[in-house]
């Protein structure tokens, strides 16, 4: 069974033209012709043409694409196992490539008046981004959520790299009480969690003493949470959260 130039061009989704092209190259020629002269592609060329446009597919020249399909002791399956690594490979990088999209997409759902560059410098490796999604499913339908995307979308790269030195500073000031011994429940740790509590109303939304021991709740409770207290000094998570809940009796 043979099939003419108009039929394997309907079949293979391609042009008249372009199976012209692939016979005159010698990439592909007929393996029959009528006595009139016409062309005519017997199975085997399908099986020749699918391999083309699989290689086509996967960015290779017609050069290359002959040099492959005539290499000596190189078979269908080989031709298919080699086609197979090379499409997986692409999968895995078009992922990439979606997931680099889609990153952006969420960034842009933040508002970040930061430039990629400035991003890096404020944010380091943490994306932002990557958390947007569980945010806005835990928060998204509360005040403070609404107020804290109203308030960072007008903040400059001095705005966070102010908010960052002052969270860092409470910190710090927070594991020196820590080490020392101070009492979380004492006056000293009570202004740090006060200190705390009033950064967060600067910097995001307003957060009110019961709303503060809710996050502290948070800090012990989560893992991810805990190991940015922990990572710095082992304890420091339930000695914070402690602190915040005496504060807020305080309160």
């Amino acid at each position: 069974m043979s099939f003419s130039v108009g039929q394997v061009a309907r079949l293979a989704g391609i042009t008249v033209r372009t199976l012209h092209h692939y016979d005159e190259v010698g990439l592909l020629a007929p393996g029959e012709r009528t006595r009139a002269g016409y062309r005519r592609y017997t199975d085997a060329d399908l099986v020749r043409l699918q391999q083309i446009l699989l290689y086509r597919e996967l960015g290779f020249g017609l050069d290359e694409i002959a040099v492959i399909l005539d290499a000596p002791h190189a078979d269908e399956l080989t031709h298919l196992r080699r086609q197979h690594e090379l499409l997986t490979r692409k999968v895995e990088r078009l992922r990439e490539v979606i997931a680099a999209v889609e990153r952006s997409m969420q960034a842009h759902t933040l508002d970040l008046a930061l430039t990629p560059e400035e991003r890096f410098e404020v944010f380091g490796d943490f994306r932002p981004e990557d958390h947007e999604p569980e945010v806005v499913r835990r928060w998204g339908d509360t005040e403070e959520y609404a107020e804290s995307r109203r308030r960072v979308a007008s903040y400059t790269k001095a705005d966070w790299l102010e908010l960052r030195a002052e969270a860092a500073a409470i910190t710090g000031d927070l594991v020196a009480a820590f080490e020392a011994g101070l009492p979380a429940d004492g006056e000293h740790a009570m202004d740090l969690a006060e200190r705390h509590r009033g950064h967060i109303s600067r910097w995001f939304y307003t957060c009110t003493t019961e709303l503060h021991r809710c996050l502290g709740e948070l800090y012990v409770d989560d893992p991810r949470f805990r190991a940015t207290f922990e990572d710095v000094v082992p304890g420091l998570a339930g000695y914070f959260r402690q602190a915040v809940h005496a504060n807020a009796r305080r309160a």
